[in-house]
């Protein structure tokens, strides 16, 4: 036997059973299909009375007269500064009538519902009342100054609208003198007359008649209201199925944030974040876009292991660009990045001289800096098992700082000398995928390293050897700073082999840089392309090529 103390409406238990009584989930939906019995006395044991009060000043439905999302937003954001000044449930009761006022809790600052284990209070006395409207003078509206401009009857079955809402179960079980009366009657705004309307229509049929994006989200606002969490999730997908803008994406994860509501649209919220992702991926293209956007927005973007950046110091220079753009208060600034943008930042992948300078960057916290960058300089100095471990560790985590991203410049190792003489030893690793598209004509840059002041990088090619009869990979050493500059340098690079797996010398040579320029060998491992990509490779360990680059300045 079940236990009667047992909550009905944990939302752990509600979820799956509204799937599928929505059909979202395995349930056939003809089980639980009442439309029949919407509003039909002889299906109902009790009378819901709806009395329709005027929205605030210069406020209208969020869904009327829109024809886009753009319009929705405009207009719920400004009924939610209004709505602020009214309480989110009211409940008035009467012996013989229980009436609740209902505006849209604002979530967004932070306040859910009220405590829905308290029970209701009495605060007004009303005489019985039908569906005409009362008078502004009635003592009723001596505590709401809001005349009544229609009112709506309906009859509905206590055990359908409590199945599917635990604001229902609760309304008709508090054990309250009025939970067994036969009427109740809710208040609501004129903007949510439409939107309950459809959402009572749901819980007994399962369907909706809103088909346009704003009239959804104005059901789903109601479904969250009024916790329906089965057609929270309706609309949830049928959002999903239309096509999607930033703007939408925007708008869905803006959406207020109360417990039932963040697990019921979940899966909007990620296709939002998909969406921005992806169609942020280069974010170099879309800078000025990208940092107009809001937090939520420029989070969707910055979380995609796929965006295709520089290097991770990009990404670092990005967040403080927009940090200090949308919050100028250095205080703001540094909450938002401490607690929200900062974990985005993938600092392992940053070069050490990027990170000296967050040290000093006085954006972020002292104690925030000296962590991230002692992680990221162990994380450095780990094998690279143990960083491929680490990453896979994350993978089902919503923070990736291990997880390498898509750069268009290969991260590399960097060991700097400054005695006997000015010296630096670089490690590069490719893997075999990233190998595979060079060819025929491709090229990978490595990220810069520096040398005396000076800005060096790498770049490996698949090109014809220089008697241009087959195809081979070659290795090339640049100076990034262009102009007069002359730089003399000795250079060795090596990579490893097997069977020992130790770094062998490939190629010897010193060569005086003028800015711009290039040095290197077309042929690195003296085989064809071919070779060098089978499976019996000698230079493939484990689905990485591992190359090294000794740099030592000339005296």
């Amino acid at each position: 036997m079940r236990d009667s103390n047992a909550d009905l409406f944990d939302p752990r238990t509600i979820m799956d059973s509204d799937c599928a009584t929505a059909g979202l989930g395995p349930g056939p939906v003809s089980d639980s299909d009442f439309a029949f019995a919407f509003n039909d006395s002889n299906f109902s044991d009790r009378v819901l009375r709806i009395e329709i009060i005027p929205d605030l000043p210069e406020t209208k439905s969020d869904g009327d007269g829109c024809t886009s999302i753009a319009d929705w937003a405009r207009n719920r954001k400004r009924r939610r500064e209004d709505i602020k000044k009214d309480s989110a449930v009211d409940v008035l009761v009467h012996c013989e009538e229980q009436i609740l006022t209902c505006s849209m809790p604002d979530t967004e600052d932070g306040e859910g519902y009220v405590n829905q284990d308290e029970e209701a209070v009495a605060m007004i006395e009303e005489s019985p009342s039908g569906d005409e409207a009362a008078p502004a003078s009635d003592g009723l509206w001596s505590m709401d100054c809001s005349a009544v401009l229609r009112v709506k009857t309906i009859h509905i079955s206590s055990p359908i609208l409590a199945a599917k809402s635990p604001f229902f179960y609760k309304l008709f079980s508090n054990g309250m003198r009025e939970s067994e009366q036969r009427q109740v009657t809710l208040r609501i705004h004129a903007s949510e007359e439409a939107a309950l309307m459809d959402l009572l229509n749901f819980m007994y049929s399962n369907t909706l008649s809103a088909t346009t994006s704003p009239a959804l989200l104005d059901v789903l606002m109601a479904a969250d209201k009024f916790e329906v969490a089965s057609c929270m999730r309706y609309c949830s997908r049928l959002l999903r199925s239309m096509p999607m803008s930033c703007e939408s994406a925007l708008l869905y994860l803006d959406l207020p944030s109360s417990v039932l509501m963040a697990d019921a649209v979940q899966p909007l919220t990620d296709a939002a974040k998909q969406f921005l992702a992806a169609r942020y991926k280069d974010i170099t293209k879309f800078q000025d876009e990208v940092l107009n956007l809001p937090l939520a927005g420029v989070e969707a973007v910055l979380s995609s292991d796929d965006l295709q950046v520089p290097s991770e110091d990009a990404v670092y220079d990005f967040v403080l660009k927009w940090a200090r753009t949308h919050y100028p208060k250095l205080e703001d600034r540094r909450e938002v990045l401490g607690l929200r943008l900062g974990r985005l930042i993938r600092f392992p992948y940053m070069t050490c001289r990027k990170l000296r300078k967050v040290l000093t960057c006085n954006d972020f916290d002292p104690e925030l800096t000296s962590k991230v960058v002692l992680e990221a300089l162990f994380f450095k100095a780990e094998p690279p098992y143990r960083q491929r471990s680490l990453a896979a560790d994350e993978a089902s985590t919503r923070y990736h700082r291990f997880v390498e991203r898509a750069y268009k410049y290969r991260p590399v190792k960097v060991v700097e000398f400054e005695l006997p003489r000015q010296q630096c030893v670089v490690y590069l690793d490719l893997k075999r995928e990233e190998c595979s598209l060079l060819f025929p004509t491709g090229r990978v840059y490595s990220q810069a390293f520096h040398l005396g002041g000076q800005g060096f990088f790498l770049s490996a090619h698949c090109n014809m050897d220089q008697q241009s009869s087959f195809h081979c990979f070659g290795l090339f050493l640049g100076m990034q700073e262009k102009g007069s500059v002359t730089f003399a340098v000795d250079y060795e690079f090596a990579a490893r082999s097997k069977p020992t797996e130790e770094y062998v010398s490939k190629y010897k040579g010193n060569y005086t840089f003028t800015g711009g320029k290039a040095v290197g060998y077309r042929n690195l491992f003296s085989i064809p392309w071919t070779a060098f990509m089978a499976d019996d490779s000698l230079y493939f360990i484990d689905g990485v090529v591992h190359l090294r680059a000794e740099l030592t300045i000339r005296q």
